[in-house]
């Protein structure tokens, strides 16, 4: 805007101080504001020289701001990429109760959103920043580093996760995931992903909790939906995220926590009160209830698995102390 008004009220002094026509007016202010020098034909009058002497210090001015205005736009855009990752460190720093997803490939992309769509929180870890920058495109906390490393596990606040998934394209490299993560956290769930079968018992030996192969799994889903496609079908919709097929079904495990408001209640009651499914029932001393009867009650330290809509299962999770 300063530019094009510079120009303009420079064409128009020099059309009426000098009397010349408007592209000479024009290029005369073009000449002086580019510093090659003024004076079309060098036939400029005592009043002209005193208008293109002020020309020439509004044109320096106005250059001077606009390359240092673009020059703040360049920093401000470095400094907006630094300051992001220290804003997202400081949000990592702040973890606790959530998921390390080690790997952003097909399988831990999936993973990521299954478990962000249920407002859990998660860091994903991933070596490859082109694959990193995925993460950063969707807001998720990224760490670029091996997953392997103790330094990267910390910084990811392992002792404080809730559970662990390694589903890093290499097996090998899933194993030393595994157990620099079970020496850090003998305790923590962990999940790793098998390409080979004969890789499922070297991650069971390294500590991995549970062993999942993409292929296996994907073989069993396919012999499903063949044999029994409605029951597959009613299993997709309870379990995922991301398609519920117009049906609002969800099957949650909700823990019964000490500040619970259940203590007491039949599962009867929740049926009724709240139109959920109870399924089973974890016992805290480790047994499981399967299709527990209706005048059965649910005590602090137990897992509910139950199945209803997500609106009913929140007022659930509510009682329940989560």
């Amino acid at each position: 805007m300063l530019i094009v008004t510079l120009l303009v009220v420079g064409t128009a002094g020099f059309h009426l101080i000098e009397g010349w026509p408007w592209f000479q007016s024009f290029y005369g202010v073009l000449m002086t504001v580019s510093t090659i020098g003024a004076e079309p034909e060098n036939q400029l009058s005592y009043h002209g020289r005193i208008f293109n002497v002020v020309l020439m210090f509004l044109g320096l001015g106005v250059v001077a701001f606009a390359i240092g205005t673009f020059t703040q736009a360049v920093i401000q855009f470095e400094l907006g990429s630094v300051f992001g990752r220290r804003r997202m460190e400081k949000e990592i720093a702040k973890l606790a109760d959530h998921f390390i997803i080690c790997g952003v490939g097909r399988v831990g992309r999936r993973v990521a959103i299954e478990i962000a769509a249920r407002k859990i929180p998660l860091v994903i870890i991933e070596k490859e920043p082109g694959r990193a920058q995925w993460a950063q495109q969707n807001n998720f906390p990224v760490i670029i580093g091996d997953a392997s490393s103790e330094a990267v596990l910390r910084q990811a606040r392992i002792e404080h996760a809730r559970g662990l998934a390694s589903a890093v394209t290499s097996d090998a490299g899933n194993v030393y995931i595994v157990l620099t993560a079970r020496g850090m956290a003998p305790d923590l769930p962990i999940v790793a992903r098998a390409s080979e079968e004969d890789a499922e018992s070297k991650l069971i030996k390294a500590g991995a909790t549970t062993v999942i192969s993409p292929y296996s799994f994907a073989g069993q889903r396919i012999a499903r939906v063949l044999i029994r496609p409605h029951v597959q079908r009613f299993i997709d919709i309870a379990f995922s995220s991301a398609e519920q097929g117009g049906l609002d079904l969800q099957i949650e495990e909700v823990y019964v926590s000490e500040k619970s408001k259940l203590e007491n209640l039949s599962l009867a009651h929740l049926r009724v009160g709240f139109g959920i499914i109870v399924l089973a029932i974890r016992r805290k001393n480790g047994r499981l209830d399967f299709n527990p009867e209706p005048e059965q009650t649910v005590s602090a330290g137990d897992s509910v698995i139950a199945m209803g809509d997500s609106r009913k299962l929140s007022e659930f999770e509510s009682l329940a102390g989560v």
